[in-house]
């Protein structure tokens, strides 16, 4: 499985973006899809995850009730919606592929190449 992110880009403090994860090859029910994100000097961090089977979802504590995570089983896509975004969201966003419901980098084994996102007025 090879997965490709995409979305990244320039957004003013409090607007919306919408990532997208297309995953190529089977992804198994017993999977999980999780968005990171990694800026400049800071260590890796969780933001969402997806269990692929059953669609329940994992948000991290800064972006709970401005972003969502959902999937599209059809089109073995993952998406992140960010809303209300805020400067401190500025950074290299990552999909990952993994089997546990798990907020920690070293449970993903699969890893998108990642897409930028600033957030600047």
């Amino acid at each position: 499985v090879q997965l490709q992110a995409s979305g990244g880009g320039l957004v003013q403090p409090g607007g919306s973006l919408r990532l997208s994860c297309a995953a190529s090859g089977r992804i198994y029910s017993s999977s999980v899809m999780g968005w990171f994100r990694q800026a400049p000097g800071k260590e890796r961090e969780f933001v969402a995850r997806i269990a692929w089977g059953d669609g329940r979802t994992y948000l991290g504590d800064s972006v709970q009730g401005r972003f969502t995570i959902s999937r599209d089983k059809t089109v073995n896509t993952v998406y992140l919606q960010m809303s209300s975004m805020r400067p401190e969201d500025t950074a290299v966003y990552y999909c990952a592929l993994g089997i546990q419901r798990s907020a920690d980098t070293r449970d993903y084994r699969i890893w998108g190449q990642g897409t930028q996102v600033t957030v600047s007025s």
